[in-house]
């Protein structure tokens, strides 16, 4: 089957970094389908892979691309939920080899059907960012829905709001009821933000709290950073309320002071890594396979909305180049996905 792979760390300036190889079909376990491929989407972790590879070239190379859509091919014997011709998307397994392929092998639990009313490409764009969401919300922060009787909704911060999983993250909080409060920095970001749903945007490049103030809120009693951890830090301190909670998907890039004033408002500090249940291998990794089924529903209901921002259109190591320098120049908001 055709794929693209790298097989070590070169500068996405350098056309090599990324090259398209014949490998072997996947072979699949029980608990396995196997997918021909309609769209991936992709996303800062394919960039972080990569450039994680080393500096010496591997035999083969590594098949990167975690999200996508496509057909179910075959299925393992122990699989009863799916069937050959279902149409289905997923984010897989970050141990195993991706998705830039025609064909790929993913665990069953992981998958879900995809919203029929959606196109492939449109599906691709959801599930990695849409669980992250998911999971850092319901999951880790441990959002609830406000009561109907509150006069006032929930205030959360969102820093990163036009990004993948920002743009993921605000639909979600809306519909639990919450006032959303999004950070951008240009007109086009800001406008997403609106367009997805966000009560306020203000600008992550000048200081938040007088921002936060001019707009009437003292303090959030959740605050989600999907940017850089470190930068934010001690002003999500200050931002936060007692016994709120802060959600991070970034690796620090130094040492975090998770003392006062965290430890005097109690804070719980949530981490949320996408990939842990499959990683991991954890019992209840099926979890994510039913977030997706639960993303599709409200795909369907008109509640969820479209993503996309921009496709490309084929199976090219010239356009996942192309989509790997936008990554890491991190001036894409919503999704960008890849149509085979």
């Amino acid at each position: 089957m055709k794929a693209i792979g790298a097989t070590h760390h070169l500068p996405v300036s350098d056309p090599d970094c990324l090259v398209e190889f014949d490998a072997p079909k996947p072979e699949i376990g029980p608990k396995d389908i196997l997918v021909k491929v309609a769209a991936v989407g992709i996303n800062p972790v394919d960039t972080k892979i990569r450039m994680s590879l080393g500096d010496q070239p591997a035999g083969t190379p590594r098949i990167l691309g975690w999200d996508a859509a496509g057909t179910v091919e075959e299925t393992g014997s122990e699989v009863g939920s799916f069937r050959k011709g279902d149409e289905v998307y997923y984010a897989g397994d970050v141990t195993r080899a991706g998705s830039n392929a025609e064909y790929q092998a993913v665990d069953s639990r992981l998958v879900a059907r995809k919203p029929a009313s959606f196109s492939f490409a449109q599906a691709a764009a959801l599930p990695l960012v849409g669980i992250t969401a998911w999971e850092l919300l319901l999951e880790r922060m441990i959002v609830r829905e406000t009561d109907e009787t509150t006069d006032l909704d929930l205030p959360i911060l969102i820093i990163n709001g036009a990004g993948g999983v920002g743009s993921a993250m605000i639909p979600l909080a809306r519909m639990l009821g919450m006032q959303v409060v999004a950070t951008a920095s240009r007109k086009k970001t800001t406008k997403w933000c609106h367009t997805m749903g966000a009560c306020e945007v203000i600008n992550h490049r000048k200081p938040l709290v007088a921002q936060v103030q001019k707009i009437g809120i003292s303090e959030f009693p959740y605050i989600a950073n999907l940017y850089h951890t470190d930068q934010y830090w001690e002003t999500m301190g200050e931002l936060v309320a007692p016994m709120g909670a802060i959600g991070c998907i970034v690796e620090p890039e130094g040492k975090l002071a998770i003392g006062d004033p965290l430890k005097a408002k109690c804070v719980r500090i949530a981490w949320e890594f996408m990939f842990a249940r499959s990683k991991f291998k954890t019992p209840d990794m099926h979890r994510q396979g039913l977030i997706l089924n639960e993303l599709a529903e409200l795909c369907e209901d008109g509640l969820f909305p479209n993503l996309v921002t921009r496709t490309l259109k084929g199976l090219t190591a010239k356009n996942l180049i192309e989509a790997h320098e936008l990554m890491e120049e991190s001036s894409m908001h919503g999704k960008l996905v890849i149509e085979f």
